[in-house]
């Protein structure tokens, strides 16, 4: 589909999800369209990273991934919408409206990379890129029901950068072959023949936090899937409550630079802020180390001794009404991002992978994979989109123009 009748279409359809902030209306070609999270730089267009503060800026280049995506062809349409400066589980802001989740209006997309992951799953985009941090990637990748890569730190060059070294910039599709193609245009990598031999892989479901029943459930058939394919599945134990404590208190701190005046900047930010200006450096080192060795033992140790992959559900809950999204770094927001957390401060990749509906809405699985071996995870996760019961699905806004 070209990009003109691309746009023509998503204007018809977006009004209800608001998942852009900006339209190239001048796009044009017929490669892979993609939507660019407003957190990253795309030249010429706007830059807000969905801040009153920023509402203004234009950027001057585009981000290294971006502009290869772009040099393979690929037709950047414009950018799509997030929570403020990323720090939500949601995507919701002061500047633009809420995004809604293409299966049921009303219901949150997920975040911090919602904006992306509504276009992708409603077929306004083919590619979706943002970024993952806390699990940003993924979240939105489960609660809309499409492939969201988590790749290891430093492996998709960006300018995104943040004080602990967790963030990454990543790709979105419906399909884990689409995400592996993005992935490999990213990195400037062919990727390598797919491989299908038989596995190792911890699989865990439960958690201290509770788990609810629908993503407890997925994990356990993608785990019944896997066995029946001829991997090898052993059940571990995951602990997650020190990684969250230690997560807050590293956002908290690393943004404790900003401006001193905080007046064109929202509440959430503004009390991070100010809370992060509370901490000293030895609190931020101190809550860093801890995370990551309890994501060590929990994650890395793991895959360098027992497993060849990791299992677990995506998240601990399915999507939610928009204004029942916990706050950021809350108490119910650590039985949210239970799953997720720890694999970023392991810095390995990870993927999410759609494993059907609850109620009408998605959820989904998490494979993690050892340290640089992006492409030998995503074989996996095509593998299990091929299972009953898993891989993408058109939700009910979709266009089905865009095919």
């Amino acid at each position: 589909m070209r990009a003109t009748s691309r746009i023509e279409a998503i204007e018809k359809l977006d009004g209800r999800i608001h998942a852009w902030v900006y339209l190239d209306r001048n796009a044009h070609g017929s490669g892979p369209a993609v939507a660019v999270k407003d957190s990253l730089p795309v030249a010429g267009m706007p830059w807000t990273y969905a801040t009153a503060a920023w509402r203004d800026r234009i950027a001057e280049e585009d981000d290294p991934s971006v502009a290869r995506l772009r040099a393979s062809g690929a037709v950047i349409l414009g950018k799509t919408n997030l929570p403020e400066l990323a720090a939500a589980i949601g995507t919701t802001n002061t500047i633009f409206p809420p995004t809604h989740n293409p299966w049921r209006e009303g219901y949150t997309p997920g975040g911090s990379t919602g904006g992306s992951a509504a276009a992708v799953a409603a077929g306004m985009a083919d590619v979706g890129v943002g970024t993952d941090m806390g699990g940003s990637m993924r979240i939105p990748a489960s609660c809309c029901g499409v492939v969201g890569l988590r790749p290891s730190v430093n492996r998709v060059p960006t300018w995104e950068s943040d004080a602990a070294g967790l963030s990454v910039t990543a790709p979105m599709a419906r399909t884990a072959a689409e995400v592996r193609q993005a992935f490999a245009t990213m990195v400037a990598e062919d990727a390598p023949s797919r491989r299908h031999s038989p596995a190792r892989i911890g699989f865990a479901d439960e958690t201290a936090l509770g788990v609810h029943p629908a993503c407890r459930d997925a994990a356990r058939r993608a785990a019944e899937a896997f066995e029946n394919a001829g991997h090898k599945v052993t059940r571990i134990d995951w602990e997650s409550e020190a990684v969250a404590i230690g997560y807050g208190r590293v956002r908290r701190a690393s943004m404790a630079s900003f401006p001193a005046d905080l007046a064109q900047f929202g509440p959430g930010i503004r009390g991070l802020v100010e809370e992060g200006r509370k901490l000293s450096a030895m609190d931020f080192f101190s809550a860093y180390e801890s995370a990551s060795e309890l994501a060590y033992r929990v994650v890395n140790k793991r895959l360098l001794s027992d497993f060849d992959f990791l299992l677990t559900p995506t998240l601990g809950l399915p999507p939610m009404k928009i204004e029942d999204v916990p706050p950021f770094l809350s108490e119910p927001y650590r039985s949210y991002i239970q799953f997720v957390l720890p694999v970023s401060f392991a810095k390995v990749p990870a993927v999410s992978v759609p494993a059907g509906l609850h109620e009408g809405l998605p959820v989904g699985v998490q494979l993690v994979g050892q340290f640089a071996r992006e492409y030998e995870l995503l074989d996996l996760a095509e593998q299990l989109e091929g299972a009953e019961g898993f891989g993408f699905q058109k939700p009910p806004l979709y266009l089905e123009e865009a095919g």
